[in-house]
């Protein structure tokens, strides 16, 4: 089913605690079909099309990192959704983070998958950030993601999987991804993962090659009590290639969760 709150699409399905799952800065809530199907037995699973993605509208000006975390609290609260679970994915993540950071009162817990401390900590990261812009506003997203949607995967991906990755960000807004990549070249939550009080659990490809393991493993040393697990046979897509694994990791995630009801 799919509904819209507040200016922004929104797909749901099942019923339960609320998990409300954020894509990454070149997906759409249909990145979540197999957690959409495969924990809407004990969830009620929320995916969003994030702010200039798929049907939702644009932030206005010149939106900050804010502006998207207080975007998903009024998802949150329109929808009568918090306290949610909240997975984020890649740049998803990165918006979750914030979330946590900022409005905590609205989360019961915070998934971050393949996700990083954002972009803004080296000066690689900021200028890879404003070429990907570059790129897709003089390629077009068709181009763009046939040469950047293979990175996204394991090197032996299902081909299907990664023709579903290619699709999916074939369908990027220029505009909306524009914003995105500024978002994320301006974000560095180093110094700020230690005040994050929320049980967290942090999730990422066995083969990821664009935030990596290793990132990973920094989000999870520097927010205390974190989970740290890898999702084996996964490239950056993690969610979308073994679904199964990734799943499993997160529902038993959730269920301590709210068996320890917070």
């Amino acid at each position: 089913m799919r509904t819209r709150v507040s200016d922004v699409d929104v797909l749901a399905a099942g019923a339960g605690t609320p998990l409300l799952l954020l894509h990454g800065i070149g997906g759409a809530a249909d990145a979540f079909d197999a957690q959409l199907s495969g924990l809407a037995d004990a969830h009620r699973v929320l995916a969003w099309d994030a702010p200039g993605y798929g049907g939702s509208a644009v932030l206005p000006g010149q939106p900050d990192l804010d502006d998207y975390a207080d975007a998903v609290v009024a998802v949150l609260r329109g929808l009568a959704a918090a306290p949610a679970h909240l997975l984020g994915v890649s740049w998803g993540g990165v918006i979750a983070t914030r979330v946590a950071l900022r409005a905590p009162e609205v989360l019961r817990s915070l998934v971050l998958a393949d996700s990083s401390r954002g972009s803004g900590r080296t000066a690689d990261g900021r200028a890879a950030m404003a070429a990907r812009a570059r790129d897709l506003a003089e390629s077009g997203p068709a181009a763009f993601a046939a040469r950047r949607g293979p990175r996204l995967v394991a090197p032996d991906a299902d081909p299907a999987v990664l023709d579903r990755v290619v699709s999916l960000m074939s369908r990027v807004r220029p505009t909306g991804y524009g914003h995105a990549a500024r978002v994320m070249a301006d974000t560095d939550h180093s110094d700020r993962l230690a005040a994050i009080d929320l049980p967290v659990l942090v999730l990422v490809g066995e083969h990821d090659a664009v935030t990596g393991v290793a990132e990973s493993r920094q989000l999870a040393d520097r927010i205390p009590g974190a989970r740290f697990a890898v999702v084996p046979g996964a490239g950056h897509a993690a969610n979308q290639e073994n679904p199964a694994r990734f799943n499993a990791e997160v529902r038993r995630f959730l269920a301590e969760v709210d068996g320890g009801a917070r």
